[in-house]
C-alpha cells in the first residue's frame, strides 16, 4: 500500500481506513482498541488529534463517545479519495463495473464496508443478465491491479435490496447515471 510510506502510525492509518472508506461508519474509543487489538490510550491520541483537526466529529451516547469522519471537513473529499484510491475500489468500478454493461450499481460489502482492511473485499453488483464469464476475466484482472480477492455478487434489484438490509454495513460505490 502507498499511504503507509506517507503515513507511518498504524494506528493512524487505520482511524483513516475505519472513517474516510465508509463514512457512515461510526465508532468508540474501547471498540476500536479491540477491532484493532491495540491499546486504547495509542487509538485516544490519534483520535483527539483528528478530532482537533476538525476531521472527525463525535457525539456523547451514554457513556460512550461516538466518533465519525466529519463530511464537512473541507479535505472531506479528498481524504476519502485517497483511502479509496489506496484500497483499489476506484480500479474496481473501472475494470470491472463500467464495462460489464447491464449493471445498475455497485456496492462494497463486509470488512471494507465496516472500514476495515483486509485482504478479500466483497462486491455487490445490482443488475440483470450480466455474462459470467466476462465477470470472471475482469475480476481477475481487477484483482490485480489491487492486490486483493474479490468475492462478488449478482442480484437482481429486489433481491439486492433484501441482501443490504441483512449486512451489517455497504456503501454504494458505482450507479448507473
Amino acid at each position: 500500500m502507498m499511504i503507509e510510506t506517507l503515513i507511518t502510525s498504524e494506528t493512524r492509518i487505520k482511524l483513516l481506513l475505519r472513517f474516510f472508506l465508509n463514512p457512515k461508519s461510526s465508532s468508540y474509543l474501547r471498540g476500536l482498541a479491540k477491532e484493532f487489538g491495540e491499546s486504547s490510550n495509542a487509538i485516544r491520541v490519534e483520535l483527539n488529534r483528528f478530532e482537533e483537526a476538525g476531521l472527525l466529529g463525535s457525539e456523547n451516547q451514554g457513556n460512550k463517545k461516538i466518533f465519525r469522519a466529519n463530511e464537512r471537513h473541507p479535505l472531506f473529499k479528498d481524504i476519502h479519495s485517497i483511502i479509496r484510491k489506496t484500497i483499489g475500489i476506484d480500479q474496481i468500478v473501472e475494470q470491472v463495473v463500467k464495462e460489464l454493461g447491464d449493471v445498475d450499481q455497485a456496492y462494497v460489502t463486509g470488512d471494507f464496508a465496516m472500514g476495515r482492511n483486509g485482504q478479500t473485499m466483497d462486491i455487490l453488483l445490482v443488475g440483470q443478465s450480466i455474462k459470467a464469464s466476462y465477470l470472471v476475466k475482469l475480476v481477475q484482472k481487477a484483482e490485480k491491479l489491487i492486490n486483493r480477492k474479490i468475492r462478488y455478487l449478482v442480484l437482481a434489484q429486489d433481491d439486492a435490496r433484501e441482501y443490504l438490509k441483512e449486512q451489517k454495513a455497504s456503501f454504494l460505490i458505482w450507479q448507473k447515471e
